[in-house]
């Protein structure tokens, strides 16, 4: 009889699955026996993914659309929901920002991670289920270079912590926490926000990097969630610094 936290044969969403840490995690997922459903708006890379691992089954749509949103929650009754989706934020100065380009993350990764709390909440998903909204570390300590991805991600944590507030007033066994990767070079996002930082600072992208210590990776990142979805409710906190060495909680 499987474990009361044990993925097999349960269903995983991982919404923005095809590259980077999503692509990791689905991976790690259907490597623990989940049945993932790997949401992205790209059918090629998202074939190229389900023909990787068995375990997964590709679901193209556009994490923003709430439409598409309840229809896959009702689709798959999912155990665990990780959300991982957003844009690339445009690497400039303040200055050379225009409204739309220091907003676009407010316009993709919050209206997603709106989107699917709330039908997290409406469904509800059922009683232990998890859901996990990867924020980004920049929610901590700002990212001058990204306009308004900071604040974005920040606003992904309090909605993540506003949502554990109404499932607890309703009663609903639903676990949701906020995820926080330390910028990485290991994904397509990170690479040239390091290289842009370092350039910022006058150092190469290996000085930048030394003081973060173990790199995070797709597959490092696919582990440590692996390990938060099993964790009991009870011991998972509101948020977590992800890096190389795996999560950390946040007071």
């Amino acid at each position: 009889m499987p474990l009361p936290n044990d993925l097999s044969e349960k269903t995983t969403i991982v919404v923005g699955a095809s590259r980077g840490l999503g692509r990791g995690i689905a991976n790690a997922f259907a490597e623990a026996g989940a049945h993932v459903v790997a949401v992205a708006r790209s059918a090629a890379a998202l074939g190229d993914l389900a023909d990787a691992a068995g375990l997964i089954r590709p679901e193209v749509g556009d994490a923003g659309d709430p439409t598409v949103t309840g229809t896959i929650l009702d689709r798959y009754d999912p155990r665990v929901v990780i959300l991982v989706a957003g844009a690339s934020p445009l690497l400039r100065r303040l200055q050379d920002h225009t409204w739309e380009t220091f907003s676009v993350n407010w316009d993709t990764d919050v209206r997603i991670a709106f989107h699917w709390l709330r039908e997290a909440l409406l469904k509800p998903l059922q009683p232990g289920s998890k859901v996990i909204v990867i924020s980004s570390g920049a929610a901590l300590n700002g990212s001058p270079l990204s306009g308004g991805y900071a604040g974005a991600k920040s606003t992904q944590r309090f909605i993540t912590s506003y949502a554990q507030d109404e499932a607890n007033r309703a009663g609903l066994d639903i676990t949701f926490t906020a995820v926080m990767p330390r910028i990485t070079p290991m994904t397509d996002l990170g690479r040239p926000a390091v290289r842009a930082y370092a350039a910022r600072s006058g150092q190469s992208e290996e000085e930048y990097l030394r003081p973060m210590g173990e790199l995070l990776t797709p597959e490092a990142a696919g582990t440590a969630l692996v390990e938060l979805a099993r964790a009991d409710a009870g011991t998972v906190a509101h948020s977590y610094l992800l890096t190389g060495a795996g999560v950390q909680a946040l007071t």
